[in-house]
């Protein structure tokens, strides 16, 4: 398949060592952090549900400030996938064909970018309204910038940073590095599922739950199929819409997306 990589050139120890560098230097890291997140809000006075959680927060009270900051955390958080891309870089065209990335058929990845929209954001959507009343996921801000010039490219480049960090991580690298572990296509897949929804416990119990589902559908179809665009067109769309979104929709149904006051 595309995505495996020859371990010819590697032990295994120095695969091991290389994966858990790659993931200290991002999505593990964040998994550590929301875990110790999680078990904070858990022990807090307030309940889970009252609290909130801030996906784009402003950085600076002082406009040209704060888009730098936000500019150079964007740029910063794709170091692990620049370190990806180099690791697994192959000399003959498509060089990342390792990651299960290139661009041979544009129209078939589209389509199904879109089937995944609809598979995941509806469900997804509906699965936090429905954790948000049982008090499992704490209430979600993905659009904390205040309103400036600036405000909804930054976002549109956040959600571009989501998609490619964790999608290019998680099924790309870690399917290619795992398979060459010897691992089998499952214990992949619910390996990196429980990763993906370990660091989303910051948003709550519930959270993991969502993630955990996604991971799996995800997983499946990259086993499968092996082409990352779609799944990296998907998660930029889902993320896109909620982070642009969430203003317009939290306004309108004040009782169901409107945060705790």
């Amino acid at each position: 398949m595309t995505g495996e990589q020859p371990a010819r050139t590697f032990s295994r120890a120095r695969l091991w060592w290389e994966i858990a560098i790659v993931l200290a230097l991002g999505l593990g890291q964040s998994a550590v952090y929301a875990v110790v997140q999680l078990a904070y809000r858990l022990t807090d006075a307030t309940p889970l549900a009252e609290q909130t959680a801030t996906l784009n927060p402003s950085r600076s009270d002082r406009e040209v400030f704060d888009l730098v900051y936000q500019l150079l955390s964007i740029g910063f958080s794709i170091v692990p996938v620049l370190l990806v891309c180099f690791l697994l870089w192959r000399p003959a065209r498509p060089h990342l064909a390792a990651l299960g990335l290139d661009a041979g058929r544009p129209a078939r990845d589209t389509a199904s970018g879109i089937l995944l929209v609809i598979a995941i954001g509806v469900p997804g959507l509906a699965l936090y309204l429905a954790g948000r009343a049982a008090g499992l996921f704490v209430a979600i801000d993905p659009a904390g910038l205040d309103a400036h010039w600036w405000t909804v490219p930054v976002l549109l480049l956040s959600a571009a940073r989501a998609s490619v960090v964790e999608e290019v991580v998680v099924l790309g690298y870690l399917f290619a590095r795992l398979r060459a572990l010897g691992w089998g296509t499952w214990p992949i897949i619910i390996a990196t599922s429980v990763l993906r929804a370990s660091y989303h416990l910051y948003q709550g119990p519930g959270a993991f739950i969502g993630n955990l589902g996604m991971g799996l559908l995800f997983g499946w179809l990259f086993a499968r199929g092996g082409r990352l665009l779609p799944f990296l067109m998907a998660h930029f769309a889902i993320d896109a819409a909620a982070f642009v979104g969430y203003p317009w929709a939290a306004a309108t149904w004040p009782e169901l997306f409107g945060l705790p006051g």
